[in-house]
């Protein structure tokens, strides 16, 4: 089964993304993972986008595309993949519909993650990290710390990153609405968009991710049933 996951910042995609992939036994494929395995491994396409990374920019289309098109190529997605993070925009989707059709696939399904932007900022905004441990992760509205201003692990100062204060969060919103909607217009008009509810637990938006692919719900033990 072939995937696409779309959905805005805080919508749970990375988690979601990395269950259903577990589930269904298909490789999930990180446009964030591979640039740091290229950049990792030192190949041509990993110096190039280290250079967007390290300024904290967007690596070109080409680039991505190029990162994509090269994973797609291995064998280890013949028997399916969860695409997450990829495409971003018309062009990256456009470019997908082409390295599908070379290798004579098409994608399956579409996801579209759904959740009110009042609620992404609440998500996000309330994020605090550890300064002595940023592994150490709490939330002033949902995992406080149990003495405030002090982390429950070691006692570090949890702080709120840039990336994550309200301004950041919305403006991250915007771009996400004026990129993305383009897309999911590209693959509604195919029919294969289900747009599914990112609220509740975890296991309750993956319960409603497996029932629009036709896969049920899981049970306890990891089952599923249709």
């Amino acid at each position: 089964m072939r995937i696409l996951l779309i959905g805005p910042p805080g919508a749970g995609k990375g988690t979601q993304a990395v269950r259903l992939a577990t589930h269904l036994s298909i490789q999930h494929i990180s446009t964030g993972n591979l640039f740091r395995e290229h950049i990792d491994q030192g190949t041509d396409l990993g110096q190039n986008a280290h250079t967007y990374v390290r300024a904290g920019l967007l690596a070109p289309d080409e680039v991505t595309i190029e990162v994509i098109r090269q994973r797609l190529a291995r064998p280890d997605t013949v028997r399916g993949f969860l695409l997450d993070g990829f495409p971003r925009n018309l062009a990256q989707a456009e470019a997908l519909d082409g390295i599908l059709a070379d290798s004579k696939s098409r994608l399956d399904a579409v996801l579209n993650l759904e959740i009110p932007e009042a609620q992404v900022v609440r998500r996000i905004a309330g994020r605090r990290l550890c300064r002595q441990d940023r592994e150490h992760i709490f939330h002033v509205h949902y995992n406080p710390p149990e003495v405030d201003g002090a982390c429950d692990i070691c006692g570090g100062e949890p702080y709120q990153r840039d990336d994550d204060r309200e301004t950041t969060v919305r403006k991250r919103l915007e771009v996400h609405r004026s990129e993305t909607a383009p897309v999911v217009d590209h693959y509604q008009a195919r029919g294969l968009v289900t747009t599914i509810s990112a609220l509740g637990q975890v296991q309750e938006v993956l319960d409603r991710a497996l029932a629009a692919i036709g896969h049920g719900q899981v049970d306890a033990s990891g089952a599923s049933s249709c």
